[in-house]
């Protein structure tokens, strides 16, 4: 079970009544039961967050446009964008990790690179945010 479902679960537990909407990467989420409800009322795409869970949502550049439609049917909204989902490392850590890595990219010669440089730096690339982004985030794209 994803975290993000984890985290959905006992909020419904807490209080049933409320949608709660997360915000995770660029994009607002919907899950569950709150992803069927909302994707008719703002006639969003249901798409899944596993073989089963459905989820829907929008990126966060349209969030006012939908913002302002859940205004007008008065649900009870709770947005949620506090929780981290993906990252064990601490959010420092993850910031030197991350100027390193744009450090790199940066000072990065494109024209003379040969192939077997670029492999290499895309294989480190990769190494480094799958530790950065933990086992649940790497299963979850894989699906």
């Amino acid at each position: 079970m994803s975290k993000l479902y984890k985290k959905f679960i006992s909020l419904k537990i807490e209080n049933p009544n409320k949608i709660y909407l997360f915000k995770v990467g660029i994009f607002y989420i919907f899950i569950d039961d709150d992803a069927r409800l909302m994707s008719t009322i703002l006639n969003l795409k249901l798409t899944k967050l596993n073989s089963v869970i459905p989820k829907c949502g929008f990126p966060i550049s349209s969030s006012e446009k939908y913002f302002n439609l859940l205004k007008k049917y008065n649900y009870n909204i709770c947005i949620i964008d506090d929780i981290n989902l993906y990252n064990t490392i601490p959010s420092y850590q993850n910031n030197e990790n991350i100027k390193r890595i744009v450090n790199k990219l940066l000072s990065i010669n494109i024209d003379s690179l040969s192939i077997s440089e670029v492999y290499e730096f895309l294989y480190e690339l990769q190494k480094t945010f799958n530790l950065l982004l933990g086992d649940d985030f790497n299963n979850e794209t894989k699906k």
